[in-house]
């Protein structure tokens, strides 16, 4: 099975440490955040991964080929647009032959999801698309039904809503997406004919005649190291 890397982030929230690297270059006890991701993946059971990059680019590049992660690992270069998350998956499809699914993976997520339970579930439910996600306060949330099946989006600061399936909207249950998620290869064949676009988007639009559902991820460590304060908290936690 393979997998992608999105490590193509400019980092803004963490200027005091990409001043001179990418976020994904970033060190938690002792070993950038890219290390940590490559790990986790490998753990797993991830056979080849691709790593997307935009931001420092050489960077990450001379990391990844003066690294021996144990697996295959190749690049997706971003450096001539920077693609979001849904153009950043369709530019890395030409990686992803066969029927295997394909598990994505933010560089700067560190947890103890056990991804094989994530996996086992995907492929249990036949979805086109697995999201991990949790009960955590946020801005964001995903919304799912009964089934767990995605139904729409809202951000809680400005109201803004994204409605896939207004007849259990207003009940669905709402949940933050934990920037995990599992894909099956013919959903390169539904992306809009776009570069650029945002995988948010794209699976609040397909959720509407396609079943995208959520893994609903209970284990008691999951930090998002792209905002200062969390980097400080996984700091203390990781030594």
């Amino acid at each position: 099975m393979k997998a992608i890397v999105f490590a193509a982030g400019l980092g803004t929230r963490l200027q005091n440490e990409t001043a001179d690297k990418p976020k994904a270059l970033v060190e938690v006890a002792g070993k950038p955040l890219l290390f940590h991701a490559i790990a986790k993946l490998k753990d797993a059971g991830i056979t080849e991964v691709v790593v997307n990059v935009y931001h420092f680019a050489e960077k990450v590049i001379e990391y990844i080929h003066s690294t021996d992660f144990g697996i295959k690992i190749h690049i997706s270069d971003e450096r001539e647009l920077l693609l979001e998350t849904g153009g950043g998956l369709k530019k890395a499809a030409p990686f992803f032959g066969g029927v295997e699914p394909i598990l994505i993976y933010n560089v700067d997520i560190l947890c103890n999801i056990d991804l094989s339970l994530l996996i086992a579930n995907h492929l249990k439910t036949g979805a086109l698309a697995t999201l991990a996600v949790r009960k955590r306060e946020t801005q964001r949330y995903f919304k799912f039904d009964a089934e767990k099946q995605l139904v729409g989006w809202i951000n809680k600061k400005t109201g803004e809503t994204k409605i896939s399936r207004p007849e259990v909207f207003g009940v669905a249950e709402e949940m933050a997406f934990s920037g995990i998620h599992i894909v099956q290869p013919e959903i390169f064949g539904l992306m809009p004919d776009i570069e650029r676009f945002s995988i948010t988007d794209f699976y609040l639009e397909v959720a509407k005649t396609h079943t995208i559902k959520g893994f609903y991820d209970t284990s008691d460590l999951w930090i998002d190291v792209g905002k200062p304060e969390q980097l400080v908290e996984a700091r203390r936690i990781f030594r």
